[in-house]
């Protein structure tokens, strides 16, 4: 018999725990995290919609399970930093299903305004239908300690002083690794208040943002929804400021609008927008999954007559782009291919987008638990592939023609060393300077190349570099 079905030895009546349905689901979120190594993002709407099916969930619910799930994994490391502190173990010691219930507790106590005596209970009952009764009074005893004080009180306990540890200190602070507050920093550059800035805006729930597919949907039919208003950069732009379901959007379930980031949107654009010398009738996506830029790069494509070929290495992505671009107004076509051995011609194409797997350091607001999975010896892995990959995209565009290396990272490692040395191989291509062709954008540095911020422009941290093929 389990810990939760075996009635305690104490001579009371025996009380049976209470579900409760939402931290029941926030709960199992987090472990399929943990132990699956699944992305919340991934986990979490089927878990919604089966909640939502069998009767448990209003919207209500939905929000808060979707609170506790993404702000427990966001203020991972500063919650462990505190139970750390209120426990006579090391945090290692601790078995990951307590950790999590404890995490949940801590997040309701120190994250949102629910009463310090519901986010006890509530979290011990949780412990005890999940835990059983013996790590429930553990459960309880460690989150009476934590609601003795605020975040801010916590964080000044647990963190170390700024002046003695700079990088420790955020670290602690704002929940990141210190090798991640470490790489922001060099590649931001500047002083504190940038550095707090962009961690702090790695925390906040980011926005839902639409794009509209041109000669497919229109950004006025987006905006038309509840809570919807234009993009800030993007013509093709909607943000949906209270969240929501994109998939309850007409546009967006029909495949004539999609799911994007603006950062992501400016980056197609910028391409899609470089003078050229020459034709203008083959473009590529050489790295098109999961089909986002590809969408958009296909429908400004087809307005110009000319012809996209999304090109991605692993099938299951490929039928991803094969769907989003379903219904594109002009022709295309999708192939799957190995973008470092590619099936076409040197001088194919007259704009080549090579957007590299990477970190995703530049999406941590979206996918906070990579900030914990992923280490230093990442790029290791990474930088050769960067490299072969913008290789491949420079053999690719004719001369005359241009490239757009991109990445959802900021790390300096894989923007703009993986562009200053594969262009010391080619010497016949130049940068030229991306800025005029994010028009309206601001606080885009000296350039050429151009670094997105979410802190700056609301947007995930994408890296744009274009190269001209002069020879």
């Amino acid at each position: 018999m389990s810990d939760t079905a075996r009635p305690p030895q104490t001579g009371k009546p025996y009380r049976r725990p209470k579900k409760d349905p939402v931290r029941m689901l926030a709960f199992e979120a987090l472990r399929a995290v943990d132990e699956r190594d699944a992305y919340a993002n991934l986990v979490l709407p089927p878990l919604l919609r089966k909640a939502r099916e069998k009767g448990d969930f209003d919207g209500r619910d939905a929000a808060l399970a979707t609170e506790l799930v993404y702000g427990t994994l966001r203020r991972q490391g500063t919650y462990d930093a505190i139970i750390a502190a209120c426990i006579d173990r090391p945090l290692r010691e601790v078995d990951p299903p307590v950790l999590d219930v404890l995490s949940l507790g801590a997040h309701q106590l120190l994250g949102t305004r629910i009463p310090t005596h519901a986010a006890v209970s509530a979290s011990v009952e949780l412990a005890r239908v999940v835990l059983g009764d013996g790590r429930a009074k553990f459960v309880n005893a460690v989150l009476r300690k934590i609601a003795q004080d605020d975040l801010d009180g916590w964080t000044a306990k647990v963190a170390p002083p700024y002046d003695d540890d700079p990088e420790d200190h955020l670290a602690v602070v704002h929940s990141h690794p210190r090798w991640i507050v470490s790489a922001l920093w060099d590649s931001l550059g500047g002083g504190r208040a940038g550095i707090e800035e962009l961690l702090a805006a790695d925390n906040e729930r980011p926005e839902v943002t639409l794009v509209a597919r041109p000669g497919r949907s229109e950004v006025r039919e987006l905006l038309a929804e509840e809570a919807a208003v234009p993009g800030r950069w993007s013509p093709y732009a909607a943000r949906l400021t209270e969240g929501g379901e994109p998939g309850a959007v007409d546009a967006v379930r029909e495949g004539r609008a999609g799911v994007q980031d603006e950062g992501s949107q400016l980056v197609a654009l910028a391409l899609a927008n470089a003078p050229l010398d020459g034709p203008d009738a083959h473009w590529l996506d050489g790295c098109a999954g999961p089909g986002g830029k590809a969408a958009l790069l296909a429908a400004l494509a087809a307005r110009r007559g000319a012809t996209l070929l999304a090109s991605e290495k692993q099938p299951h992505r490929a039928g991803l782009v094969a769907k989003a671009l379903a219904g594109n107004p002009g022709p295309y076509q999708v192939v799957t291919a190995d973008g470092t051995r590619p099936p076409w011609k040197p001088g194919s194409f007259d704009r080549v987008l090579m957007d590299v797997p990477c970190t995703g350091l530049g999406a941590l607001r979206r996918r906070p638990e990579a900030r914990w999975r992923r280490r230093p010896e990442d790029l290791e892995g990474f930088g050769p592939l960067q490299r072969d990959l913008l290789r491949t995209a420079l053999e690719s565009v004719r001369v005359g023609g241009v490239v757009g290396y991109a990445t959802c990272s900021p790390h300096l490692a894989e923007t703009r060393a993986v562009v200053s040395d594969v262009l010391k191989q080619f010497p016949r291509a130049d940068l030229i300077d991306a800025r005029p062709l994010l028009p309206g954008v601001p606080g885009l540095g000296e350039g050429p190349d151009v670094q997105l911020w979410p802190h700056v422009h609301g947007t995930d941290a994408m890296y744009l570099a274009l190269i001209r093929r002069t020879g």
